[in-house]
């Protein structure tokens, strides 16, 4: 690998960006290396002119699946090796399960934020693996710009006061994944209570509650393991029709 195609890859990685880097491994050019970075400009390397357009979409699309694979353009196979930041796991509420679920999210991958407004749960004595704490009210601590669709957002304060002010912030984010705390009485009345705020039923039903998948959990890293699950099928089986250029080759 060259030294621009090693550059470009640290460089998108030290910036937090997405990124793919494309390797012609059948055809005429085989051996080529490009970076593409995600606004669709390489950044490092080179295309084929003739394939260039089609790689480059291809090369977005897959970006924002977080799919690595490899394309066949006729005769010219290309690998596409996507590059993805960490997703950011935000937690509403440093209860006791959201201590087992920053733990087993930090070996994930994920970036974890944890907000409370009181300063005296949210400790790194109690947090020790998590990256950001935030002590204060929603609006205090999040606005909609802080989520993308890499963002995870975990609500599990029990508190009205502290939960109710985060829908308007959240519900109209880009975010992958909503999940709230609470049996299913607590999950019908909140949507009932969203639905009267203006809410539609879209927006309510981007809300994953009662929260995690369904494994029978009782203890809180149990409950923890079901949260991480049900985010999982969420980052990865979410929308996965995408339209590609080039055909998939089945290695």
């Amino acid at each position: 690998m060259s030294d621009r195609i090693v550059e470009s890859t640290a460089s998108l990685a030290e910036m937090d960006r997405r990124g793919a880097v494309t390797t012609i491994i059948v055809g005429e050019e085989a051996g080529t290396k490009a970076v593409i970075d995600d606004t669709g400009g390489v950044v490092g390397g080179a295309l084929p002119e003739p394939l260039a357009a089609s790689i480059t979409k291809d090369a977005l699309a897959l970006m924002g699946r977080e799919r690595s694979v490899t394309l066949s353009y006729g005769d010219t196979e290309v690998f596409f090796e996507v590059m993805s930041p960490r997703p950011s796991l935000f937690v509403f509420g440093a209860v006791h399960i959201a201590q087992e679920l920053v733990q087993h999210a930090a070996l994930l991958g994920f970036k974890t934020i944890v907000a409370d407004p009181r300063a005296a749960f949210l400790t790194p004595e109690r947090f020790p693996e998590a990256d950001e704490l935030r002590v204060g009210w929603p609006g205090d601590v999040s606005d909609v710009e802080s989520f993308d669709d890499r963002s995870f957002i975990v609500v599990l304060s029990h508190d009205r006061r502290f939960e109710d002010p985060l829908w308007p912030i959240v519900l109209p984010s880009a975010a992958r994944y909503i999940g709230a705390m609470g049996s299913r009485g607590t999950t019908r009345k909140r949507a009932e209570r969203l639905l009267a705020d203006g809410f539609s039923d879209e927006d309510i039903a981007r809300i994953h509650g009662p929260i995690g998948l369904d494994i029978g959990s009782r203890s809180a890293g149990e409950t923890a393991v079901a949260i991480l699950g049900e985010m999982i099928s969420q980052r990865y089986l979410h929308d996965e029709t995408v339209e590609l250029v080039g055909a998939p080759v089945r290695l």
